[in-house]
């Protein structure tokens, strides 16, 4: 089964970085958060990626493909250009990269995808910029039982700020950090795809949103389930979230380090 990754938006609430960079190349632990993801999904056995390019695509290409060297030990004779590599600690990912657009939206993305998928009835889908500690053999034994089109993972999330109770002198009786949230659960990404959702993407689809309407659309006839995730997740949307995840993963904290 493929992993099709959406990896061609701008990032504008992170242009610290990505100025410079496509988002999924912002690092954490010195790897682009988009290796991260193909590296839950490889743990399971899903090695093999369609990544959407989109916004300098071209250096998500350059990365893969000088993935080999710089993952390896090598020796260099200049003076005959002969290159030995010693050591190589590359994974095994396959990896087709398709640029679908500077512009583009969501949806649009996931539309010309298509003819890449061959003859695999059922694919993964995600965003390039979140990680989770799920379970992605759970996830799409979910998906096979109960015979819909589309699954999407949900979450919830944290309180973003903490909760302060106090008596009327201003004494603290009750301080929790970041309490969860209001019990309501969002589109985490980790989608598992029948390809009957291409019947939702007729049309001119470049600056159609996939969840704003496909998913709404799928969801209304009833072919859209959600599978419920308990553990960590994080998006990387702004510049406080690369410091946390940069954070987690230099306190060995990093849950989602599933390999």
């Amino acid at each position: 089964m493929k992993v099709v990754i959406l990896a061609g938006g701008l990032g504008t609430r992170l242009s610290e970085e990505t100025i410079l960079k496509p988002k999924p190349m912002v690092e954490i632990g010195g790897k682009p958060v988009l290796w991260h993801i193909m590296k839950i999904y490889a743990h399971y056995g899903f090695d093999e990626f369609i990544i959407c390019l989109g916004y300098k695509g071209h250096m998500i290409k350059e990365y893969f493909i000088n993935y080999f060297l710089y993952n390896s030990d090598i020796t260099v004779e200049l003076h005959n250009n002969k290159l030995d590599v010693h050591y190589s600690t590359a994974e095994s990912f396959k990896v087709t990269l398709i640029d679908t657009g500077i512009d583009t939206n969501t949806a649009g993305r996931i539309k010309r995808i298509e003819p890449y998928l061959g003859d695999d009835e059922t694919f993964m889908l995600t965003y390039g910029d979140g990680v989770a500690d799920i379970d992605i053999n759970k996830l799409v034994e979910f998906h096979k039982s109960h015979n819909k089109l589309a699954t999407l993972t949900s979450i919830q999330l944290p309180g973003r700020y903490g909760n302060i109770q106090t008596d009327e002198q201003g004494i603290i009786q009750h301080f929790q950090e970041k309490p969860q949230g209001d019990g309501t659960w969002i589109n985490g990404g980790f989608f598992v795809l029948n390809r009957g959702i291409f019947g939702f993407l007729q049309g001119d689809m470049d600056s159609i949103q996939w969840e704003k309407k496909p998913l709404i659309d799928i969801s209304q006839h009833n072919q859209l389930a959600a599978y419920k995730h308990y553990g960590f997740w994080k998006a990387m949307d702004a510049m406080r979230d690369k410091i946390e995840l940069e954070e987690l993963w230099n306190s060995n904290l990093a849950t989602w380090k599933i390999w």
